[in-house]
Parts: C-alpha cells; structure tokens; sequence
C-alpha cells in the first residue's frame, strides 16, 4: 500500500499503482482540498485497476483526522472512555454512532476503510497514543471497539485494530524512535493482548502490529517477528483477518535493512500487505527490488476490505434524520457531559 503525492493523480502515481506488487492507497492531508475533489480522486484511484485498489486514510477522531473540511468533526477516543466511567450504555451507543459517521462519510468519497479502532491501552505515558486510546480498562476498550466497530459496519467498513500486541506501555513515539517494552509475555499477555483477543472473538477484519520491540518475548519489532504474528496472532488467538504492516518508512523500522528487505521480513513475518508512506523515491526502489507472490489466502482476506454496500452520497447523508441526530449527539462529546447523565 502506496501513498500519492497531491489531490490529483500524477503520471507517477499512475505508474506505481498500476505495478502488480501495489494493492492498495492510504490517503493524508494533503490529498485533501474538498469533498467534490477528494471523490474525483478516489474514482481516478480505483478506476486504474480491476479489481480495484484498496483505499485507506488514517480517520481515528481527535488529532489523527485527515479530512475535516466538509467532514464531522470526531472526537478523540479518550473522550468516550471518560463517558463510559459514568454512563457505559451512553458512551457504547455514542461510540457506535461516532463509527457510523465515521464510515458513512468516507464511503461517500470512496475510501473503503479507517485504520481504527485504536486498542492501546491508555497508561498516561506513550507520546504518540495518548487520547487516541478509549481506556486504560481492558473491559472499557473493548466495549467502546465494539460499539464503534459496529458503527463502521453499518456505513460499509471493515475495522483496523492496532497496534498488537498494545503500543500503549511505552513513552518512544515509533515514527521517531525504537520503542522497547521491557514487560514479561505474562504481562503483556494479561494485560494490553486483551481488547485485540476480545475484539478477534468478536470478529474484527484487520490488524496492524506495533513497531515496538518486545525483548522478552523476541529481538524483532513486532510487526516483523513471526513469534508474534503467526505464533501468537494467528495461532495463539485464531486470527485470520487482514495483518496490515505499520508504515516501513518510520524510524522504528529502519532497523529492518533497506526497504526491500524491510517489506520482505514483514511479509515472511506473516503481513497480508506492507504499508510505505511519504517516500516516492523508496517506493520506487521498492517496486524494482522486492520480489514477491502473494497467497490466494492473503488476497481473500484482502478482498474482504473493500467498502460493503453501495454508498450514500453525502447529501442523502444529510437527509437522514437518524444520521443528523447522530452527528448531533457526537458533536457534544467533550463539550457538555451533563448532558449525558442528566
């Protein structure tokens, strides 16, 4: 899964998608102007290839919303877990109408799916998770996963759960650094593994590794370690959905070799697709260097992702009465909580 540099398809980023090695593009801010736009983008992207390319976009809430504009705002995760410490009901009901929106709006535009839920737990000290994360309670998390997985069903989108085994525990922010999580397996097994073991019994499509190294349970990053991919991801909790790579082209992955042999250690490691970002050139060098052939199994599970159900437009959107009060509900999260428990 590949990047594109603007708001309109290049001659380059023609030719990347259309290598047989690409099977998908995520989408940051600056692919983004207006709604009109973003959806000429998104039928460029998938009229190149039959069948056509996955679309994906980092669209959580909070700080990590590509699309705003013309968007509902979302509100960080955290601010559901609060909610939930005094009304879980509300805060499940609230969390399923904030996946709704969430999905129902990008589908619109032609995007098949967010890299969300968030299953960290939050502890207070991680740089990059923060409130991102619902809770610090397993049972909280899942909940609130649930409730917004169900959210994302109901508007066609498949649910993302990251960062396995939990990037929660560590203060180094991954796109910086090397994160290292001293903690026992028990530990970390007990604790942050929970909400990914509840939400794969619940049926979650795609899961994305951490690039933190875990030193008491194998030297490599997560996301390139089979231990923790097919000996404990798959085999351990059953998981046969989507293992999407974290993005190679951050710090923490750098310590994988070039990129050629980074994307090949994830795949060998059990990733269905490896994600580049931000790096036209490397990508490049990726395409001409990695050799690779894809499993009929990786492709079914892949196949899965694509957005279910032909989408609403956003002014049909706009007159559902459902869909207005629902944006009107989640646009008081964080604001007015007496509102919630009157």
């Amino acid at each position: 899964m590949l990047d594109v540099v603007g708001t309109e398809l290049t001659a380059d980023d023609i030719r990347r998608l259309q290598h047989p090695l690409v099977g998908g593009v995520i989408l940051f801010k600056r692919n983004y102007v207006n709604n009109a736009q973003l959806k000429a983008l998104t039928t460029s992207i998938h009229e190149i290839r039959q069948p056509p390319l996955l679309i994906a976009v980092d669209h959580e809430g909070g700080r990590v919303q590509r699309f705003r504009d013309g968007f509902t705002k979302i509100p960080p995760m955290r601010e559901f877990g609060k909610i939930w410490d005094k009304n879980p009901k509300k805060a499940k009901e609230l969390a399923t109408e904030a996946g709704w929106i969430l999905a129902a709006e990008l589908r619109a535009h032609g995007v098949d799916f967010s890299f969300t839920p968030i299953l960290d737990m939050d502890y207070g000290d991680s740089l990059v998770i923060g409130d991102r994360a619902f809770h610090l309670n397993p049972q909280a998390i899942n909940d609130l996963a649930f409730a917004l997985m169900q959210g994302l069903k109901k508007g066609g989108m498949a649910a993302v759960g990251k960062h396995f085994p939990g990037h929660g525990f560590v203060v180094a922010d991954s796109h910086v650094s090397m994160p290292i999580d001293e903690r026992e397996f028990d530990d970390i097994a007990q604790h942050d593994m929970q909400p990914f073991r509840r939400l794969i019994d619940d049926g979650i499509q795609a899961i994305m590794p951490a690039h933190v190294i875990y030193p008491k349970v194998d030297d490599k990053p997560a996301g390139f370690s089979p231990r923790w991919l097919q000996k404990i991801l798959r085999e351990r909790l059953s998981f046969n959905g989507v293992i999407f790579s974290d993005d190679l082209s951050m710090e923490a992955a750098t310590a994988g070799g070039d990129v050629a042999t980074r994307a090949l250690a994830a795949l060998n490691a059990g990733c269905d697709m490896v994600l580049l970002c931000n790096q036209p050139e490397m990508s490049d060098e990726l395409l001409e260097k990695l050799q690779w052939t894809i499993s009929a199994q990786s492709l079914a599970r892949l196949a899965r992702m694509h957005g279910q159900k032909h989408p609403d437009s956003l002014d049909t959107l706009h007159q559902n009465a459902e869909f207005v009060k629902a944006v009107h509900q989640v646009a008081q999260v964080g604001k007015t909580e007496s509102d919630f428990f009157a």
